[in-house]
Order: C-alpha cells, then sequence, then structure tokens
C-alpha cells in the first residue's frame, strides 16, 4: 500500500470541516482537489484510507466526521452522486463520474445506495420528470412492474423508463409516459436501479 501522509490527511479534514459549516454539507471530490490542491485521483485515495481508519465516515462521499460535534446531524443523510451523461448507464464505480454529492436525508429518501441522474428528454413528462430534473435513483437489480428503473438495454443504451414483464411472449416492456411515444420492447434488459424521488426547480 502507498504510503499516505497524515498532514494531507489533516488538510483533506480541516478542509472538509470548514466547507461543512460554509455550505451546511460536505464536500465532493472536485471541491476538495479544487480547495486542498491535491490531486482527485489522490483525494479518493485519501478518503477511502482515512475512512479505513476511522478519521471520517466514507461511502463514495464524506458522511460525516465522528470527531466533530458540527457534523452530527449529518449523519442520517446518504451523500448522493450526482451522475452526468453515462453512455453504458451507471458503472460499477461511478466515482470518476461524480460531478458532486449532494446530502438526501434518509428520512425522506430511504436507505440504500442512491445516485442521482440528470433526466434528459421528455419521455417521461406524464410522471412528472421533466427535461432536466434531477431523479434520485436507489442502485438494484430488481424491479416490480410499474415501477420506473433505469434500464441498460443492449449494454449501450440506457433509458428512464417504467418496466412491465410481460411473461407470456418472454420480453421486457419499457414504457414511456408520454402518449406520443411508443413502448420499448425488448427481449431482456439490465435493470440498474428504481427511482425513488424527483428533485425539480420551480
Amino acid at each position: 500500500m502507498q504510503y499516505k501522509k497524515p498532514e494531507l490527511m489533516e488538510r483533506i479534514k480541516d478542509f472538509a470541516l470548514t466547507y461543512y459549516r460554509e455550505n451546511n454539507r460536505m464536500p465532493g471530490i472536485r471541491a476538495i482537489a479544487d480547495g486542498t490542491g491535491i490531486n482527485r485521483g489522490s483525494v479518493q485515495k485519501y478518503l477511502v484510507e482515512m475512512g479505513n481508519r476511522g478519521m471520517i465516515e466514507y461511502d463514495g462521499g464524506i458522511v460525516s466526521i465522528p470527531s466533530a460535534s458540527t457534523t452530527a446531524d449529518v449523519k442520517e443523510t446518504y451523500n448522493a452522486g450526482i451522475i452526468g451523461s453515462v453512455t453504458c448507464g451507471i458503472p460499477a464505480d461511478a466515482t470518476e463520474y461524480v460531478e458532486d454529492y449532494v446530502p438526501l436525508p434518509i428520512s425522506i429518501f430511504g436507505n440504500g445506495e442512491l445516485y442521482i441522474l440528470r433526466a434528459d428528454g421528455d419521455s417521461m413528462i406524464e410522471a412528472g420528470i421533466d427535461d432536466g430534473d434531477l431523479v434520485v435513483v436507489r442502485r438494484t437489480e430488481e424491479a416490480n412492474d410499474g415501477d420506473i428503473v433505469v434500464a441498460l438495454v443492449d449494454s449501450t443504451t440506457t433509458t428512464l423508463k417504467r418496466i412491465f414483464h410481460d411473461a407470456k411472449h418472454q420480453r421486457i416492456i419499457l414504457h414511456p409516459e408520454n402518449h406520443t411515444m411508443e413502448d420499448i420492447i425488448v427481449p431482456s434488459c439490465i435493470v440498474q436501479g428504481v427511482a425513488v424521488k424527483v428533485i425539480k426547480s420551480l
């Protein structure tokens, strides 16, 4: 294991505390890199090591710093990464695609591994999801009929649609919530997550 400098850990920790006091949320990797002058790859490795040492609680983003009373209320949140356009869906390791982290209250959004995707297009407008909305997705490979899912089709195309399983004809129906659009019918797809909430501007 490559040696990690204690002074850099303290610099990251101090920056995270200051950032939290000023913004009421923990910083993402990009903000830490910009604020400390440490490159993003190193920041991620240091955060993992700091999590292993118990200096912070880390799950892909800083959840809290146990020794700091100022972050006590963060423990009931989950730091969900905002992922932009990803051609092949949500990758197994989405860290490098994360634009920023947003703390989501567990009491509202529930437990589980959460990500936030930007809605692209108007295929789900009749479900209240407009172009540019932030869709909170719980990572899972299982979905029930009627769930709105992030579906990976043919290993190349990701789409946000309502899913239905047609067992009789051994196919999957991905239904857009826009009456001007037709269903996408495929023999199979990979469910990468189920939409749980939508965050939108008023």
